[in-house]
């Protein structure tokens, strides 16, 4: 009887242990499935709206764009700051001599510049993007519509020696530089709102990437007359294109870091002569013939006005652009794209 109670007891044991290391290995399972979910989280993968590239920054996306008139003037070259832009547009000012509107997201040089002064067509272009508008100076109409607080603003004539510094390497005006920590104190200042989303640029998933088709084109070059010119030559290695402002390469000038793009978008607008200073009427609403550059191959395509932005569009549809930085030229719709940009092969 007493060996048989001994017996039962130890069977009893038995599968109370059992019972125990049960326990034991669901709690650790539990345990490996929260770490699981806790690496998941720290894992997870943002998309910075207007290059379409990845970050672990939450906060990142979620930051107003700015963009700031450079100058692109001879004696203004090398720039600052432009290899840090997310997006650049380039249009004519004056006489057959371009501007850039470098739009900020992602990046946040310490120097920008030099800084020009501003066009309609360049605070329209910036609207688009709800975006901060940086310039020192500005046209009559340009003037009229940062007056009327179309757009928040910051702009040199208020702030030369403050959020604004004279270069003593230049001239005047070649010589006026912000960065993007001044930029900030002075939307502070001005209580304007820096944390908000962005809605994203039309990106190509990896699988379209693939699927782009078009003609071989490594070399590219677009004429604003005949007397400024630039040009983009495709790295077949690097997957990018490096830019030229007639035959010198544009570089940063705080790094001699070499400008890399990703897409070239060359759009043609109708351009209006307004007065004898050369000052320009650019229609932005249009759209038109079009080309895009991306992964060494040129399509004809077409642009339209989406929102207040330009973007690729295609017979079928809209078009995408690569993710990382793109390049974006409007040039007059006389002479066009027919008789501004030459093709050729990288030599």
């Amino acid at each position: 009887m007493r060996r048989s109670f001994m017996k039962q007891s130890s069977k009893i044991a038995f599968f109370l242990i059992c019972l125990l290391a049960v326990g034991l290995s669901g709690c650790k399972a539990d345990e490996q499935s929260e770490k699981g979910k806790k690496d998941t989280v720290e894992e997870e993968k943002y998309v910075f709206p207007l290059t379409g590239l990845e970050t672990n920054e939450s906060d990142a996306i979620a930051t107003r764009p700015v963009a700031v008139v450079v100058n692109n003037h001879p004696k203004a070259r090398p720039q600052s700051g432009l290899n840090e832009a997310d997006l650049i547009y380039e249009l004519l000012a004056e006489g057959d001599i371009t501007r850039f509107l470098a739009i900020y997201q992602s990046g946040k040089p310490e120097a920008i510049g030099p800084v020009r002064s501003a066009r309609d067509y360049f605070i329209e272009l910036a609207e688009g993007y709800d975006a901060l508008f940086v310039a020192h100076g500005w046209s009559p109409k340009a003037k009229e519509m940062l007056k009327s607080g179309s757009i928040d603003n910051i702009n040199g004539l208020s702030y030369d020696g403050t959020l604004f510094h004279r270069s003593s390497n230049r001239k005047a005006p070649h010589n006026s530089y912000t960065s993007y920590e001044d930029i900030e104190k002075g939307a502070e200042m001005n209580d304007y709102d820096m944390e908000q989303k962005t809605d994203p640029l039309p990106f190509l998933s990896e699988n379209e990437i693939k699927e782009i088709k078009g003609e071989q084109a490594e070399k590219v070059t677009v004429h604003y007359g005949n007397r400024y010119s630039a040009t983009y030559e495709y790295s077949q290695s690097d997957e990018s294109y490096t830019r030229y402002n007639d035959s010198e390469q544009t570089v940063d000038y705080e790094t001699n870091e070499p400008i890399a793009l990703d897409n070239i978008f060359i759009v043609e607008a109708n351009h209006r002569v307004l007065d004898d200073d050369g000052r320009r009427e650019i229609d932005l609403s249009s759209g038109g013939h079009a080309i895009l550059l991306q992964k060494g191959l040129i399509q004809h395509i077409k642009w339209e006005n989406k929102d207040g932005r330009i973007v690729p569009k295609l017979e079928d549809g809209q078009a995408g652009f690569v993710p990382g930085r793109t390049w974006i030229h409007i040039i007059p719709q006389d002479p066009g794209i027919v008789e501004a940009v030459t093709i050729a092969e990288a030599e």
